[in-house]
């Protein structure tokens, strides 16, 4: 794939540490020029740091520049779009990575740490592929990409699969990672039209998440081992991939990456269905017909709480 993406220009938020400093050093290796959007906050969203984004830009070149603000708001991620396009000329990727993490019990939360979460994880990316899809089906109206149409724009929403299984404590983080798997369903229908694809990726990969674990119990102590051993450049990998020429046709998709294993996964839908007669016996007929194919309360750690491959 070297040179790949030769002309495109990329978004990538949370890139000043982690997988997304993995995913923007993969993508301009790949010819790509990127706008490295982190605003240097804790994993807990306090604070802010402008040095991780200016020294992942600087280390990058030419092809790279800084964005330090928050974009949890709508005029924020504007000016983000905005940048890459007075700096490089338009805007083809949008990677959606960065997070916060503030976990609670629900009947201990704060509900301003629901909302924090939220807003940062969940509503910040909306912002950003609102102002971004707009410029991007301009762009491809005026010909960009070349003249078989528009074939460069790519949305990537990096989800969790803390928003796939659950996890406990996580009733914040977990929802607003479910809820981006929907905004990915809705915006690669609103944007298939335009020929921009839009994926969902979870990675499993040592970040700033997966050091903060606190094991409870053997299982979560052995899971954080695990974790711990899986680079991040493998989700860069995947991430890099779906943005290559070669995958104009997969839009819509849930994948998921540990190691050298990559995932795709199934999307819900009904399993089985039964006719409603009298309302007083409906509750009986759920559990004699769906009863042994009901989902049980797995966690995410527990799902994946296997060695592996690295």
């Amino acid at each position: 794939m070297t040179g790949s993406l030769e002309g495109r220009v990329a978004i990538v938020t949370g890139a000043g540490r982690g997988i997304g400093r993995a995913i923007a050093e993969a993508l301009a290796a790949q010819g790509a020029s990127v706008v490295v959007a982190d605003v240097g906050a804790s994993i807990a969203g306090d604070g802010a740091d402008p040095t991780p984004a200016r020294e992942i830009a600087s280390a990058i070149g030419k092809k790279a520049v800084a964005f330090t603000e928050s974009v949890a708001s709508p005029g924020a991620a504007r000016l983000l779009v905005d940048t890459a396009v007075k700096t490089f000329g338009g805007l083809d990727i949008v990677v959606n990575n960065a997070a916060i993490l503030r976990d609670a019990f629900v009947f201990r939360a704060d509900p301003r740490d629901w909302d924090a979460v939220i807003r940062n994880n969940l509503s910040a990316p909306f912002y950003l592929i609102n102002a971004a899809s707009a410029v991007m089906r301009e762009q491809g109206k005026a010909g960009r990409g070349g003249k078989d149409g528009y074939e460069w724009g790519r949305i990537v929403n990096i989800v969790s699969s803390a928003g796939l299984y659950g996890n406990l404590g996580q009733a914040a983080y977990a929802s607003a990672k479910a809820g981006l798997f929907g905004l990915t369903r809705v915006a690669a229908m609103d944007l298939q039209r335009a020929a921009i694809t839009v994926n969902a990726v979870a990675p499993f990969a040592r970040t700033r998440v997966t050091d903060v674990i606190q094991p409870a119990n053997e299982a979560q102590k052995t899971y954080k081992e695990r974790a711990l051993k899986i680079g991040a450049h493998h989700v860069a990998n995947l991430v890099t991939a779906l943005c290559a020429p070669a995958a104009k046709g997969i839009t819509g998709q849930l994948l998921g990456v540990r190691g050298r294993e990559v995932f795709l996964f199934g999307q819900p839908r009904p399993v089985d269905r039964i006719e409603v007669g009298e309302p007083a016996a409906l509750a009986d007929a759920l559990v004699a017909t769906f009863g042994g194919k009901f989902t049980d309360l797995t966690t995410d750690l527990e799902a994946f709480n296997t060695e592996p491959l690295v």
